[in-house]
């Protein structure tokens, strides 16, 4: 099991009063014109399922680094996030515990290529596979795409969702009336307890 950190939140779900990530992440969705920069997952977590560029948050990196970095990994393209759009909290009856935080950006360089853990591509807006992603990704992906800051309307408060699953299968989901984000995205991680 992995080991929490000091910066691991304690929050209040639906099925817990008390629930602890085991593992944070990020997903970063470039967003250009009317498409849209997606991944087929190659190796790790997720693998052979589409996603944004993302993975775990790692020691001495604010979330929004993260998302950075692991768009740069995954891609070969640098984007600069335009802010946290959504926290997912992925509480898992028979599994790891995830804690997910969403960014989008318009602005990026850099030459888009193959990489060890994925195949990157460009897909339409509306033409997005959710047969091939997450079964969570159809419930929330639009409302993140809809969202203030792709809009243009603003950064508005974040989506928070509460994705609850058993054995990786979807049983239940609630957009929650919070408004802020469990952590900050520009605090770095700190060391584990």
């Amino acid at each position: 099991m992995a080991r929490l950190t000091i910066d691991t939140p304690i929050i209040k779900t639906l099925w817990h009063q008390r629930w602890q990530p085991e593992f944070v992440g990020t997903l970063l969705f470039l967003v250009d014109a009317d498409r849209v920069l997606l991944i087929e997952k190659k190796s790790g977590h997720g693998m052979g399922k589409i996603n944004a560029p993302g993975g775990k948050w790692e020691l001495g990196e604010t979330l929004q680094d993260c998302a950075r970095r692991e768009m740069l990994e995954e891609t070969g393209i640098e984007a600069e996030p335009l802010g946290c759009v959504a926290e997912l909290r992925f509480v898992e009856r028979n599994g790891p515990q995830w804690l997910g935080y969403v960014f989008v950006a318009r602005d990026f360089s850099g030459h888009m290529g193959e990489t060890p853990e994925a195949r990157p591509f460009w897909c339409p807006l509306g033409d997005i596979p959710y047969e091939q992603m997450w079964a969570d990704d159809a419930i929330w992906l639009p409302q993140v795409l809809k969202h203030g800051l792709l809009t243009g309307h603003g950064a508005s408060t974040p989506l928070v969702y509460d994705l609850l699953f058993e054995a990786g299968e979807l049983l239940e989901h609630h957009l929650s009336p919070q408004s802020v984000l469990s952590q900050s995205v520009h605090t770095p991680r700190s060391g584990e307890i």
